[in-house]
């Protein structure tokens, strides 16, 4: 029966699963894309906007992510230290090599996700890890295999 009124999910009764995303070989844009779509919900038939609708997501191997083309060395990320002439910056090279090559991938979410405070409750949902291992193995998360989604989401063919 159809109605004249929009149903809006309430905190209460959204369900909220645990998916396990494998990030070898994958392009860093088009599963940043994937992710941040998955925790705001929009892949769910009862998305509300101001309501955190989304999954749990754990990317496991991080730091096995691909970029296409030269951006590896030609994409310059920048930050501030906050003091007068403190802007620093850095290649996703260096950062995908550095101690914490995960960040890459984390920030291209967060640039995904709205900023204020709905958008800081949707990344804790993130889980992201350089490694194979992961502590979240009791929620069992099922898999979302990215790859078999579209043939340009991987830079390694199969």
């Amino acid at each position: 029966m159809l109605t004249r009124t929009t149903n809006s999910a309430k905190p209460a009764e959204v369900e909220k699963k645990w998916l396990l995303i494998d990030a070898e070989g994958l392009v860093v844009g088009r599963l940043a894309s994937i992710i941040a779509n998955r925790l705001r919900g929009k892949h769910k038939t009862n998305y509300t906007p101001h309501v955190d609708c989304g999954d749990n997501v754990i990317v496991i191997n991080a730091e096995k992510v691909r970029f296409t083309g030269n951006k590896t060395t030609d994409k310059i990320y920048y930050r501030h230290t906050g003091h007068p002439g403190g802007i620093k910056e850095t290649t996703p090279a260096k950062v995908l090599e550095g101690r914490f090559p995960e960040r890459v991938l984390i920030k291209a979410v967060e640039r995904m996700v709205p900023r204020g405070p709905l958008g800081r409750q949707q990344m804790h949902n993130l889980r992201v890890f350089a490694g194979t291992e992961h502590p979240h193995v009791a929620q069992q998360p099922e898999v979302l295999d990215v790859k078999a989604m579209n043939r340009k989401n991987s830079t390694i063919a199969g």
